[in-house]
C-alpha cells in the first residue's frame, strides 16, 4: 500500500480537509479517491491527491 495525501480547500484558501489515504497504486489511488471525493461531497470544491513522492493523482480548482 502507498500512502497519498487528501487536501481540500475552499476559494479563500481555509482547508476543509486534510488526510492521508492509502490505495495499492497511483491508478486505483485515482479511480477510488475520486469515489471518496464525491461521496464526502467535495466535488466542487477545490481539490488534490498526491501521491508519497509529490506526483499529482487528482487536481480540481
Amino acid at each position: 500500500m502507498t500512502s497519498y495525501r487528501f487536501t481540500a480547500f475552499e476559494k479563500t484558501g481555509e482547508s476543509l480537509f486534510d488526510e492521508d489515504w492509502e490505495f495499492e497504486s497511483d491508478d486505483i489511488a485515482k479511480e477510488q479517491g475520486a469515489q471518496k471525493i464525491e461521496e464526502l461531497g467535495l466535488t466542487d470544491k477545490t481539490h488534490r491527491l498526491v501521491n508519497n513522492k509529490g506526483k499529482l493523482i487528482v487536481f480540481h480548482v
